[in-house]
């Protein structure tokens, strides 16, 4: 075989292996002992000299998976397309910045950049759970459709310019569980009273039934639960939950995720520190976000059946809601939308856009794809 033959099948393997590696994501390590950023693992392959090194606390920790392990394959593959010359440095929540203060962290220019779920900012941006997680809304693939082709990015790109910060749409799983119980739910009488966690719009749907709501962040929950200081949780994908225990002290874990069909993470940049960047690592970014969307996704779908299927030996049980309290949930669900929107224009606008791209959408949606019953 001739050196050049030789040669061109070593640099075939080497892009295969790369593609390989960057498609299935390679995890992120910290050095021993120590804390702080989390470092790629491909130290060893830069080779330019770094021209952007930014920390960015992330709103979930890293070793859960899918949810937090997303920022770490987003990175790594930022940094490795740039042959090291762009670095974003994760730091775990609470690390530099409480979890749920990472947009303010980047609106104030104390870091450049953070990853998080918008809907945190529900307080101070009553329209973010739009774009983050809405009760009864789209599923993932239609959020991305809307986002990428029917003007949801410009319009949450505008909703943040007042505050400084520039989104960009990075992250994607699916519906998560409707919640963690301690006990059966079989109708709204054993919703009225229960002490749950919960986040976003659904928070306060539930509330309307009677519930009474409180908002933890993730690593704070398992504690809540296992001393009793709420009867039960709702926050990811069972991978996720099972991770952070919840199964060990509620053992009904209902579905469908009613409260969030999808869940949108985003990059946010501090705007000017946005506006300074050349337009090719502008592209960077966005290509390494957009990748991190579908790799989350295929993630996210992937690793939650064999879990489920596990329950059995763990004495958990799968439930499914009853319809007649699914029915009274889209209700409540619907006048609360009805509400935000008419208290906030920002809302409305976003609003009425998501229902117009999925009047136009369902033409497709109802045709194209097979009956779930088939």
């Amino acid at each position: 075989m001739g050196k050049r033959l030789m040669s061109q099948r070593a640099a075939l393997a080497a892009v295969v292996v790369a593609f390989v590696v960057g498609l299935f994501g390679s995890l992120a390590v910290r050095p021993p002992g120590q804390p702080g950023a989390v470092i790629p693992a491909h130290e060893g392959a830069d080779a330019s000299p770094v021209r952007i090194q930014w920390r960015v606390p992330v709103v979930f920790q890293t070793t859960l998976p899918v949810l937090g392990d997303n920022p770490v394959y987003v990175a790594d593959i930022i940094r490795r397309s740039s042959n090291g010359a762009v670095r974003l440095d994760l730091f775990e929540p609470g690390e530099i910045v409480p979890a749920f203060s990472v947009t303010d962290a980047v609106r104030d220019g104390k870091v450049n950049a953070g990853y998080v779920w918008l809907g945190y900012d529900q307080g101070k941006i009553p329209a973010s759970p739009l774009v983050s997680a809405v009760p009864f809304g789209m599923e993932p693939w239609e959020y991305s459709a809307w986002w990428y082709e029917a003007g949801g990015r410009q319009l949450t790109e505008q909703l943040y310019i007042p505050h400084n910060i520039h989104p960009i749409y990075c992250g994607m799983t699916g519906p998560e569980t409707a919640g963690w119980f301690r006990n059966p739910i079989n109708s709204l009488d054993d919703i009225k009273g229960l002490k749950i966690r919960f986040a976003g719009l659904g928070g306060k749907v539930i509330e309307r039934l009677g519930a009474s709501v409180t908002m933890l962040p993730g690593g704070e929950i398992f504690q809540a639960l296992e001393k009793g200081a709420i009867d039960a949780s709702e926050f990811a994908l069972p991978v996720v939950d099972q991770t952070l225990g919840f199964n060990r002290v509620a053992k009904y874990n209902y579905y469908p995720g009613w409260h969030q069909t999808f869940t949108a993470s985003h990059l946010v940049v501090n705007l000017e520190a946005w506006r300074g960047l050349p337009a090719a690592d502008q592209a960077l970014l966005e290509a390494g976000c957009t990748a991190g969307v579908i790799r989350n996704l295929a993630r996210s779908e992937a690793l939650q059946g064999s879990v489920i299927a596990g329950f059995n030996q763990l004495g958990v049980s799968a439930e499914v809601l009853p319809t007649d309290i699914l029915q009274t949930l889209q209700q409540v669900a619907n006048q609360v939308l009805e509400e935000e929107a008419a208290n906030d224009a920002d809302f409305a606008e976003i609003l009425a856009s998501q229902r117009a791209f999925r009047a136009d959408y369902a033409h497709w949606k109802s045709r194209a794809y097979l009956p779930r019953d088939f």
